[in-house]
């Protein structure tokens, strides 16, 4: 019976240590795993810090500055003012479809604006003050 308990007892520790030993390989996964994610999204922010060149004063509501602050403490950021940075970005990548539409629109707007330009130059130059005589146009004689 002494030997039945001991074999038994042994075959609980060499299954214990079996199950230990799978869930330090899967810890050892996941923290290599961990390691490449977190390497993967420093690549991704360095890259899109690397273009910054414009100095922009921005103001923040609490909450906003917190979750700014939060990145920094987490080590993702050296300063709110990158995470700000990449965080806009971010935004700007996601609404692109948006953005693309009010590009859209401010071309037609320009072309608007020039059309204006125009008919009020043309007008301008209908509109004479009394008195003065509207200059003549050149001939092809008077243009050489």
């Amino acid at each position: 019976m002494e030997n039945k308990e001991s074999e038994q007892a042994q075959s609980e520790s060499t299954d214990s240590k079996s199950h230990r030993k799978g869930l330090d390989d899967l810890g050892n996964q996941v923290e290599k795993f961990a390691a490449r994610t977190a390497e993967s999204i420093k690549k991704v922010i360095d890259k899109a810090l690397a273009s910054r060149n414009t100095v922009l004063t921005i103001r923040v509501n609490d909450e906003s500055n917190a979750k700014l602050t939060m990145l920094v403490d987490a080590g993702l950021f050296k300063s709110r003012s990158e995470s700000a940075a990449f965080l806009i970005q971010e935004g700007i990548k996601r609404r692109e479809d948006l953005f693309a539409k009010i590009a859209g629109k401010l071309e037609k707007m320009e072309k608007i604006r020039e059309e204006l330009k125009s008919i009020v130059s043309q007008e301008m130059g209908d509109m004479s003050p009394p008195g003065t005589a509207k200059p003549k146009p050149k001939t092809a004689a008077e243009s050489d």
